[in-house]
């Protein structure tokens, strides 16, 4: 189970505050001089921040251990002058489901850019949870194509590129139950009256267009439950791909990253499988 402590306990503090206290996930790291890291975290009062955590790289550094990339940590921060700097750091969840999958690994790392793509320095309490139940439900075992198409949703949503999945975003009419066309540009789907000649349109299937309604309109314990095929989740992730690369005018990086592991993870099933075969198991 996912526990997550009730985010009431961080509120806004007023800025004439030295030292506040709050809880936050590792987005990325960089090195910093010889000993210090630069730390990008997302937190449910201040949004995303730029922090350094000074001397965490060395070995007798009591901070190092609880702020791991994608770690979820208790941080109290003294403000600076150009950096706010964490002066104690205590993990409340290191993910440890994610340590030892490549996959899953991916994943979380392909949810963190996106998050990190969006958020801004200012509270966001319900896309911090939402963070904090994804790379949860990643690190537990669910599915990771599940977990990230329902993330996907959830997160355009509330940052306002909600796609349009029940009224043709061309002539406004109700989607029929057939097979339609996509628009990354328009943010939906197309009817089969405005949809056909438009270079911005792709197909849609039936299929896939259940599924993404599904996941948009109900809980992950609801989604998790559905049985969805390998082709609609490709097509699913495809679309999906497309629609935040037309959202954020770039492409993301992550999306790759998962590929090769994933051409990695099939090439050594079949070698592992004709080992078994040969009694070398």
């Amino acid at each position: 189970m996912i526990s997550l402590r009730p985010l009431e306990y961080n509120p806004r503090m007023p800025s004439r505050e030295r030292v506040y206290r709050t809880e936050a996930v590792v987005l990325r790291r960089q090195e910093l001089g010889e000993a210090d890291r630069l730390l990008t975290i997302y937190t449910p009062g201040y949004g995303k921040l730029r922090v350094v955590a000074k001397g965490v790289r060395r070995p007798r550094s009591r901070k190092a251990g609880h702020l791991e990339l994608f770690s979820r940590g208790d941080l109290l921060l003294a403000r600076g002058r150009d950096l706010d700097v964490v002066t104690q750091a205590e993990a409340v969840d290191l993910f440890p489901g994610l340590r030892d999958d490549l996959v899953r690994l991916g994943h979380a790392a392909y949810a963190v850019e996106v998050l990190d793509c969006f958020a801004v320095a200012e509270e966001n309490r319900p896309l911090y949870r939402l963070l904090v139940e994804t790379l949860g439900r990643l690190s537990e075992g669910a599915d990771p194509a599940v977990v990230v198409r329902h993330y996907e949703l959830r997160l355009l949503e509330q940052v306002g590129y909600r796609p349009e999945l029940f009224r043709c975003v061309g002539c406004g009419r109700e989607i029929r139950p057939e097979n339609q066309s996509w628009s990354a540009r328009e943010g939906g789907v197309l009817c089969p009256q405005c949809g056909p000649g438009r270079r911005d349109a792709r197909p849609i299937s039936l299929g896939g267009l259940k599924v993404l309604r599904y996941y948009q309109r109900n809980s992950f314990d609801q989604v998790a439950e559905i049985s969805v095929s390998r082709a609609v989740q490709a097509e699913l992730e495809t679309l999906m791909e497309g629609y935040l690369t037309h959202v954020l005018e770039r492409r993301l990086k992550t999306p790759d990253f998962i590929q090769r592991v994933r051409a990695l993870v099939a090439q050594k099933v079949p070698a592992v499988e004709t080992a078994e075969a040969r009694g070398e198991g």
